[in-house]
């Protein structure tokens, strides 16, 4: 497959420490984009981009916390004054915390939508201007919001989470009729059950149906966000659901 017009890109992948972003972030580095890996786990970003950069490729460990504006703010600037305009962001940090409503942990849910739908916002202000730009000078431009399908299958005690990803599938929708006009392309990818951390903060009927039905690998997950994002410019693959093939 050929994912040739990510070379000389500049790239952020939020959530870059572990799982989806971090599989990404190699990946598009691979395929020669500079990559700003972005997350709260120092140590982790230092290690992988020295991995990155022991394999030919060019990352920048940028540690920044998706909840605070200003933390993301400065991230922005610490990005465009190594790599200069950024052209492709993945949306990917999230956390995922299941309890059944009644339980009333108003705290696990302020966390998830602070990460999984304000941090999005968050991120998506610190870029536009980035985006636009660069659309608008002929260059491609991508944002990728990582949503899941709890967006529209209902999972029991996870009713906050599916609510946070249903907000960014609706708004990566939303997005598109601002965005697509101006010639940047959004794309909403929604996983199904993918090995990730966020396996380990759920209970064990989940990973009762994980050892039933299998999972995607992360690697898995970051090959679509590289094909979707290296087609021609004109070319907006909106909305992709992946899902292991014995997942209903």
């Amino acid at each position: 497959m050929s994912y040739e017009n990510l070379a000389g890109r500049t790239a952020v992948v939020t959530g870059a420490a572990s799982g989806i972003g971090e599989a990404t972030a190699v990946l598009l580095a691979a395929h020669g984009a500079r990559v700003a890996l972005v997350a709260r786990r120092g140590e982790r970003l230092d290690a992988l981009a020295g991995k990155i950069r022991a394999d030919g490729g060019e990352a920048l460990a940028v540690v920044a916390d998706v909840t605070d504006q200003g933390s993301v703010d400065e991230a922005a600037a610490r990005v465009r004054d190594a790599y200069g305009r950024v052209g492709l962001v993945v949306n990917n940090a999230g956390v995922m915390l299941p309890h059944p409503v009644a339980d009333g942990r108003t705290d696990e849910w302020q966390r998830m939508l602070d990460t999984n739908v304000t941090g999005v916002l968050r991120v998506i202000r610190a870029f536009t201007a980035d985006l636009t730009d660069t659309a608008a000078e002929g260059g491609t431009a991508d944002l990728v919001n990582v949503s899941s399908i709890a967006a529209h299958v209902v999972f029991p005690d996870y009713a906050v989470y599916g609510a946070t990803k249903a907000a960014v599938t609706y708004l990566s929708q939303a997005l598109r009729t601002e965005f697509g006009p101006r010639d940047v392309r959004v794309t909403n990818i929604e996983p199904g059950l993918t090995e990730t951390e966020l396996l380990t903060h759920v209970d064990t009927e989940l990973a009762g149906m994980v050892e039933s039905v299998g999972a995607l690998s992360a690697q898995e997950l970051a090959d679509v966000v590289a094909y979707a994002t290296s087609r021609p410019r004109h070319v907006n693959l909106r909305q992709i659901m992946v899902l292991p093939t014995r997942q209903a």
